[in-house]
């Protein structure tokens, strides 16, 4: 019987064995997509995200890339995937969405490779938890936009350098060249991060001459993109140099506590986000220059100090690089252009945390830095405040208008309006259009002159705000003409107007 007995008493433990490798990893992972996929169509799109689907994607794919070089300003491999996506799951929130969501996912067990790779099974699980709870990234996850995609290419480039690092080989160099020529046709700030691996590459005798074809493949593709740069010509980017380099520098590290709902929640908040971090970061220091007991000790911890190393470079490179060229007058530096580059910042905070010897203080401050990022997470999806304008509901109030009808917006609500009503356009101007009503659209702070009557004849009928967007409608008696100049001119807010009509009003010059 105790024959028959012990493999039974053993079979639980060899069960237990085999399941502990990957089920965090599976875990994380699966929390990762919770956070994405349960709430990818609970926010409207806002402005960068509708502009695609109203002005860039067509059902051709040559007149799609045409657009992405007049209109747009980042490289061809994303616009290729939503056009894709486009053609097979239609233009709505979810399908849209979706590939970002997907990569966010993906980037977990990126994450987790890495960490794995420089410093053992608890970096592992600390770096993949900080990407799949990181307010940042679970925004950009839920984004019709390239970031999360640069995020997964950024995070596949840093995992194959590693590897190549770690054991030469030409297979191990051919992946890095593959994922630093998606990194690269992705976001044209890869470029930052690629620079300071490629030079580690060419520095080290072990990988000099094997990564030179990989390198010479990567900065190929770099030059194939000049002409796509050179026509769009930083087209959307003049906002940058209006927002005050001190304040973007500021957002940085609010973007990666908060993700983008820094303002609303308040400094108050990121002070708590941030404590546990610096935390972390302060314990693992302490302990990284502090001599180790014994030579094996030392030998242990090589390997994370080389790894803790890469990580801060890399990603003192993806953003002071940036930052220099601002300074320089070649201003680009948005704080989400530096999104990549959290990865080797998230990669470097887990090696802190769990180094050798920082024991239960830097796990405790780590695991407060993930549940942190979490709660700040559920709260996005909680607090409409936190969340991008809502412009779906916003439309339906104006679709619900009777009679002919005009629409004056922000510039930022323009394509999220026309997205969501078929058949808004933009009116000419010069127009002259007879309309019933006139609705104007927006948010604080607003003119001394909202409730005015934008045009003789007309009168305030109502207005409504809509988690912080705002409707004024105006109405007359009868249709009456009214001119674009004089839509354009009467507005209830102080940003730049645009002045949008239905498809059914008939417009004359």
């Amino acid at each position: 019987m105790s024959a028959v007995a012990q493999p039974a008493a053993a079979r639980p433990a060899a069960a237990s064995r085999a399941i502990a490798p990957w089920w965090p990893l599976a875990a994380l992972t699966l929390l990762a997509a919770v956070l994405r996929l349960s709430t990818l169509d609970l926010q409207s799109f806002w402005y960068d995200e509708a502009f695609t689907p109203v002005h860039v994607l067509h059902a051709s794919l040559s007149a799609t890339l045409r657009d992405v070089s007049r209109t747009e300003n980042s490289p061809p491999l994303w616009y290729l995937l939503e056009w894709l996506d486009y053609r097979i799951l239609g233009s709505g929130e979810i399908a849209l969405r979706l590939p970002s969501a997907l990569a966010g996912i993906a980037t977990v067990p990126v994450g987790w490779a890495i960490g794995q790779l420089l410093a053992g099974r608890r970096a592992a699980i600390a770096t993949a938890a900080l990407v799949a709870v990181n307010p940042l990234f679970v925004w950009y996850s839920q984004e019709a936009r390239d970031y999360s995609l640069f995020v997964l290419t950024g995070a596949l480039a840093i995992l194959c350098f590693l590897r190549l690092r770690e054991l030469p080989s030409a297979r191990r160099a051919g992946a890095f060249a593959i994922a630093g020529v998606l990194a690269l046709a992705t976001h044209y700030f890869a470029v930052f991060l690629l620079a300071p691996m490629a030079l580690w590459l060419l520095a080290e005798p072990a990988t000099r001459r094997i990564c030179l074809a990989p390198l010479a493949a990567i900065a190929a593709a770099g030059v194939a993109l000049i002409p796509l740069i050179i026509a769009q010509g930083g087209h959307g980017t003049q906002w940058i140099g209006r927002w005050p380099l001190s304040e973007r520098l500021q957002a940085i590290p609010q973007y990666y506590l908060t993700g983008n709902s820094g303002a609303p929640l308040g400094h108050g908040v990121e002070l708590l986000l941030a404590l546990p971090i610096l935390a972390t970061v302060g314990v693992g220091v302490w302990h990284m220059f502090e001599l180790p007991a014994s030579r094996p000790e030392w030998a242990q911890e090589a390997a994370a100090r080389r790894g803790a190393g890469a990580m801060a470079a890399i990603a003192a490179a993806g953003v002071l690089t940036p930052l220099i060229l601002a300074v320089l007058g070649a201003d680009y530096l948005a704080p989400r252009n530096l999104i990549a580059a959290m990865i080797p910042v998230t990669v470097l905070i887990a090696l802190l945390g769990t180094w050798p010897r920082a024991g239960w203080p830097g796990l405790l401050a780590l695991a407060l830095s993930a549940l942190g990022f979490l709660i700040v997470t559920v709260d996005v999806d909680l607090s409409p405040r936190l969340q991008r304008g809502n412009w779906r509901d916003l439309a339906r109030v104006i679709r619900a208008a009777p009679g002919p009808s005009a629409v004056t917006t922000v510039e930022l609500g323009a394509a999220p309006l026309e997205y969501y009503i078929h058949g808004l356009h933009y009116l000419a101007p010069g127009s002259v259009v007879d309309v019933r009503e006139i609705l104007e659209t927006g948010y604080r702070p607003l003119r001394v002159s909202a409730s005015e009557p934008p045009a003789p004849g007309f009168h305030l009928l109502g207005r409504r705000e809509i988690d912080g967007l705002l409707v004024y409608r105006f109405a007359a008696p009868s249709s009456r003409p009214v001119t674009e100049a004089e839509l354009r001119r009467h507005v209830i807010t102080l940003a730049h107007p645009e002045v949008l009509v239905p498809g059914g009003v008939t417009a004359a010059r």
